[in-house]
This record gives structure tokens, C-alpha cells and sequence, in this order.
């Protein structure tokens, strides 16, 4: 391993190795520019120097270096073209009629400690709703991504709360001094 450069700077293997883990801990630019950082300190900017004491390619040191002498900062596509978009992304419109649909039926919830609306729109019934308003089949989701898409949009599926009768003191004064146990048949 070369470390001219770093060995008249005090570079221990250990601070290398620290650096090392450092910059793994980054990604993008930010990884970009650390790596530049300690290049220009520990190696006078010498990338293929870099490569040899850091273990770095050489190619993404030497670009962080032209992004710190330019000040133009080289943005990756990867993010925006990678993975597969969401349901909502890919079918705008049908998206937009299951809004409607739910809005229809949504309340907000009665505390307004929170942003959420609740729905008594399952997702089958959403699906069924969509799919009457003339999207193809192909362009609706499944049953469970139904679901997700409507959680997404700020929508909660809960249960129909059914009336419950209240408990008085009576009721329980009663089940106490007969309990279950004791009650006779008539």
C-alpha cells in the first residue's frame, strides 16, 4: 500500500479503516464529496492515490473531486427510473374516480386529533366502484393493493361500530348476585 502521501499526514490504518466506514455509511453526492474532502487532506486530491490507500474507485473520487472544484453537483437518474411506481401512478384517472368514490364516503374522525378520514368503503366495495365506472380490468389492482392505495391516500378501513347496549348499574348488580352459575333455566 502506498501511503506517502498519508504517512507524512499521521494516517494510522485504524483512521482509515474509521474513514472507510464513514463513507459507506453515505451514498450519492454526499458520499461524492467526503470522499473528495479526504482525498484533497490525505492525498493532495490524487484520485488513483485515494484508490490505493482508501480502497475507493477512483472514478467516483475524481468526480466528487470536479463536483468540489465546479460546484455543480451530479444528480443520478436511478432514483427516478428505478423500482416499480405505484398504482396511483400509473392509472391517474382510475385513481382519481377511487378518490371520489371515497370522499363520498368518508367522516373525519371524531376526535380531530388527526388528519386520517374513515371509510366504510371496504376495498372490495372500492374495487367493484372503480371497475363500474368503465376502467378495464387490467388497470385495476388487487383486492389487497386496493387497500393499500386507499391507506395511502389518507383513507382508514375500520369496521362498522354496532350499537352496544349500555351497561348500567343495574345490569351489573344483577349478574352479580346471580352469577351465570346460579341462573335457572325457565
Amino acid at each position: 500500500m502506498l501511503l506517502s502521501s498519508a504517512e507524512s499526514k499521521q494516517l494510522s490504518l485504524s483512521q482509515i479503516d474509521d474513514l472507510r466506514l464513514a463513507a459507506s455509511k453515505l451514498s450519492g453526492a454526499k458520499r461524492r464529496s467526503f470522499q473528495a474532502e479526504m482525498s484533497l487532506k490525505y492525498c493532495d486530491g490524487n484520485v488513483r492515490l485515494t484508490e490505493s490507500v482508501f480502497g475507493w474507485g477512483r472514478e467516483t473520487v475524481g468526480l466528487g473531486v470536479a463536483e468540489r472544484k465546479t460546484g455543480i453537483t451530479c444528480v443520478g437518474a436511478q432514483s427516478g427510473f428505478s423500482g416499480t411506481k405505484r398504482w396511483e401512478q400509473r392509472h391517474p384517472g382510475a385513481a382519481r374516480a377511487l378518490r371520489q368514490l371515497a370522499e363520498s364516503d368518508a367522516q373525519q374522525d371524531p376526535t380531530f386529533e388527526s388528519t386520517l378520514a374513515y371509510s366504510r368503503l371496504t376495498a372490495a366495495a372500492a374495487l367493484k366502484g372503480v371497475g363500474e365506472q368503465g376502467f378495464a380490468p387490467e388497470q385495476l389492482p388487487t383486492l389487497s393493493t386496493m387497500a393499500a392505495v386507499l391507506n395511502r391516500m389518507g383513507y382508514r378501513l375500520g369496521q362498522v361500530v354496532k350499537a352496544k347496549p349500555k351497561k348500567t348499574a343495574r345490569n351489573r348488580r344483577d349478574f352479580q348476585q346471580h352469577p351465570p352459575s346460579q341462573r335457572t333455566v325457565e
